[in-house]
This record gives C-alpha cells, structure tokens and sequence, in this order.
C-alpha cells in the first residue's frame, strides 16, 4: 500500500493553509519549528492554534521573525536549505523542487532567468518557513503521492510587489499552467504562488477523490474570512492499493478531455484537413482509427485530445469540417514525462529539440522534425543527417556541463 494526500482545494490553497492541514493531520509544530530554524533563521518561531472559519474547525500556523528587507535570488534560498541541519534529505529535495517551480514561473513572467530572478512574496521569511515546513510535514507523515482537486483562483485585484494586478497573480498564473482549474466568482486570491508551487512541484494527478482508504483528516485555516464558504484547504490521508508515484518521479500528471467519433462517410482528404484544423486549435494530440461499423462498413475512428477550455471549440470543428453527427466526450487522466525545450548547435546551425526525464532518470535527447526536414532541405542532405549531427551535438554539450 502506499500513502496518499488528498488536497481538497475548495477554497484554494496557500503555504499557510497546507502547513495547517498537515499540523492537523498530526505533524509536529516544534519540529518543524528546529527544522526551519536550523536554516539559519534561529529567532523564527511557528505556533498553531484551533480556530473556526464560518463554523468550521481548522488550524491556523502563524510564523513568527523579526522585521527584514532582503530580497533573495534562488541561489539564497537553496544555501539556506542546503545548510539545514535537521531537515532530511528527501525534505530538502522536495524543497528544492518547490522554489524551483517558483523560479521557473518567476523567471518566465518577467523576461529574466533562474540565476537572475529575485523573489519577492515567496522569498520572504513566512513564505520560506511555509514551503521548507510543508516539506518536513509530507516527509514526516511519510506522504508518497499527492493528488488534488482542481484549483479555483478567485476573481478581481490584488496589489503586488510589481503593482496593480489581475487575479490570479501573473506568477500563479503561470504555475498553474497544465493544472485543472475550478471556476470560482469569489472576489479574492484564493490560490497564491506559494500553494500554487506546492502542488505543481508535488502532486502527481488532478480530478476527484481517488480510491483509497482514509485515514484521517486535517484541515488549514486561511487568513481571510469569506462571506459564501469556509475557507480551509482540507487534506484528507489515506492508503492506496497501487504503487505509489513518488513526489520526485520524472512522471507529470494532469486531466485532459477525449473527444471521439466514429465516422464511415468522410473522405481521407476531409479527415486530413479537419485533423490539421483541430491541432491548428489547440488539440493535444488528433488520431485516426481504423474500424469496421455497422453493415461492414470500413470507417475509421477520429480521436481528439484537448483541455477542458478547448473541448467545445474543437467540437465544432469535428462538426464542422467532417461528417460526424454524434461525438462522445470523455475525461482521462494523462501522465506524461517531464521535458523540456533546447537549442543545439550543429554544423548545420541550430536545431531545436527537446530533453526527456525517464523515470530511472537517465535523459533522451530527440529534435524536432519540422527542423529535421527544412534544415536537411536547406543543406542538401538527409533528415536522418541532420538528428545524427543534433544527437552528438547535444551529447557534446552534455559531456562538457
């Protein structure tokens, strides 16, 4: 069996709220109180307490230090985890991953890069404290997989370090990138970037409550009191049946939409030009299945994959631009390696590719084909050529980091 959170985001989720959800689920204030101290912030203190949030029960962490005006790179904050004497490795590794996401996410909103962008919420000493303790809590409770529901970020302004912004923030907005959001008419920042990280960096899939067996419940009190519902993150822990997916696999999770249907009157031409116009949209990833129908009739199957806020456009266009007249739609949970984007420079010029995550953790290398072509077009030469110049190139490059 293996352990699992559920984070229950009815009213989102923020550091404070998941540091109090895992106090309430039996993790130990004043160890992670020595736990964060030994950062080398000695006169910070954590406490809890029991309040009611519209007559609910929740624990709410206040985090406690003294006035400052630093403003930290994430080099900082990664010595300061580094130099941790009573975090564990595995809390400093799930720590790390968290201000990473917050980096990237940093990074990308304003023009900058990981060495170069400072935080400025998320660097302070409370939100610190909230991240660093998250991961002593999950690590001391000894949570193996996290899953959680989709993420409402409420509506209107906030005021920010970089001025007047819409909700969610910009840095939010970009760690909720891939994650399945709820809607919600709430007039107030229900997610923040700190909650925001914690989930993009740990949990492994989004969508309903997961088979399992519950074993108890906590619940973390926000700061703010809202009008129509409680706000609290509720975290319920439970056992799971399947192999757990460790908080550090290479292997992402998030909900995509299936749309299908089965078609025997369209020609190949109609197909090929309504699966170029679902991907020109937005599809994930379009197909054609070969399928006998009813009467013998050969037909095939065209399937689309999408997220929820595309599904209904690349409806119509099924519609549209073949002769379906029935279309079943459907939810599919979707994992997927983690990759990221690069540039290699071969003697061909630069090609762009992409660097994969197996879950052993080795890395695959593999190019684009839209370059592998117009570059091998350009140079006279073979596709194959220009992936076996890339491949070394970046097997180069790799050797020489």
């Amino acid at each position: 069996m293996g352990q699992i959170a559920y984070f229950d985001c009815i009213s989102g989720i923020s550091g404070d709220m998941t540091l109090g959800a895992l106090v309430d689920l039996g993790a130990d204030v004043a160890v992670i109180e020595s736990a964060v101290r030994s950062m080398g912030l000695p006169d910070l203190t954590i406490r809890s307490e029991t309040v009611k949030k519209r007559g609910f029960r929740a624990i709410s962490v206040h985090i406690e230090h003294p006035p400052e005006h630093a403003h930290r790179h994430l080099h900082h904050i990664t010595e300061m985890i580094d130099r941790a004497t009573e975090v564990t490795p595995a809390a400093k590794e799930t720590a790390h991953r968290i201000f990473q996401k917050v980096a990237e996410a940093e990074a990308k909103v304003h023009g900058s890069t990981l060495e170069k962008v400072h935080f400025h919420e998320v660097g302070a000493i409370d939100s610190i404290a909230d991240i660093v303790g998250t991961a002593v809590a999950m690590d001391s409770l000894g949570i193996e997989t996290i899953s959680s529901s989709p993420i409402p970020t409420g509506t209107g302004e906030i005021t920010i370090a970089h001025g007047r912004v819409s909700i969610p923030a910009p840095a939010t907005a970009e760690l909720l990138r891939g994650i399945p959001i709820a809607g919600s008419d709430i007039q107030a920042e229900l997610t923040t970037p700190t909650g925001a990280a914690i989930l993009k960096a740990c949990a492994t899939s989004f969508g309903p409550l997961p088979s399992m067996t519950m074993k108890a419940v906590g619940y973390g009190a926000g700061s703010m009191d809202l009008e129509a519902q409680a706000n609290v993150l509720r975290v319920i822990l439970g056992e799971s049946e399947d192999a757990p997916v460790s908080r550090a696999s290479q292997i992402e999770s998030d909900r995509v939409v299936i749309l299908e249907s089965n078609i025997d009157d369209s020609t190949p031409e109609q197909l090929a030009d309504c699966a170029t116009r679902l991907m020109s949209a937005g599809a994930l990833d379009v197909s054609q299945t070969p399928c006998t129908m009813k009467k013998g009739r050969s037909g095939v199957i065209l399937t689309a994959m999408t997220t929820s806020n595309r599904a209904t456009l690349l409806e119509t266009i099924i519609f549209e631009h073949s002769t379906a007249i029935g279309i079943r739609r459907y939810h599919a949970d979707r994992h997927k390696l983690r990759r990221k984007a690069t540039v290699v420079d071969t003697e061909y010029g630069p090609v762009r590719g992409k660097v994969i995550e197996l879950p052993s953790g080795k890395l695959r290398f593999t190019i684009e084909d839209d370059d592998a072509t117009n570059i091998a077009t350009s140079n006279q030469t073979t596709a194959t050529e220009i992936r076996r110049a890339a491949t070394t190139a970046y097997g180069k490059a790799k050797q020489s980091q």
